[in-house]
């Protein structure tokens, strides 16, 4: 997707088109199985069902190792635009997935956990503090961490990833960004 021209995904009225994005979906639990993994089977939906496309998926144990190595492979894989993953997102001792994440990311995008839990809140009031929800881009992919309830999952999509994954969308969105996000890999040093 890096490669992406805007111009080129615009009708002859200057509409922009939709443009699939090739995402990954990561579960991370220590006893989801693809059978039982509702949580990731809601991701799958909502972004095929948008119109993207389901570059890969996986079920990692809950291991900081373990996820940055799937995660890390996907970020290198050309094929994969987007990291969604759900679960181990909260506060008790086996929940590291923000740790994984962040310790990777090249840029943190902040806002994504402050607006996740600001409309969970209307939702599930002040149970969404124990939500660690984050995202970051790291070599031009943009990951998301999100919580491991089918709801939260929904939650996230339906009203932020929807949107921002969506070259359509305005005032702006993640997609128009991609031919930007390793632009300071080609500055010339100083």
């Amino acid at each position: 997707m890096s490669e992406l021209q805007p111009q080129s995904y615009v009708d002859a009225e200057g509409r922009r088109l939709f443009v699939p994005v090739r995402i990954a979906v990561l579960t991370v639990s220590d006893t989801r199985t693809l059978a039982d993994d509702k949580s990731g089977n809601t991701l799958v939906e909502r972004l095929t069902d948008a119109g993207h496309v389901l570059a890969a998926r996986d079920i990692v144990p809950d291991d900081i190792e373990a996820i940055r190595r799937r995660v890390l492979a996907w970020v290198d894989d050309p094929g994969i635009d987007v990291v969604l993953s759900t679960g181990g997102t909260g506060v008790t001792g086996r929940d590291v997935t923000p740790e994984a994440f962040e310790g990777i990311y090249e840029k943190a995008i902040a806002g994504f956990g402050e607006l996740f839990r600001m409309l969970s809140y209307q939702k599930i009031g002040t149970s969404t503090i124990q939500s660690r929800a984050t995202a970051g881009v790291t070599r031009g992919t943009y990951l998301f961490a999100l919580p491991g309830s089918p709801g939260a999952c929904r939650d996230a999509w339906d009203m932020i990833l929807k949107d921002q994954l969506d070259y359509r969308h305005k005032p702006c969105n993640f997609v128009e960004l991609f031919p930007r996000l390793r632009e300071h890999e080609r500055r010339k040093p100083s």
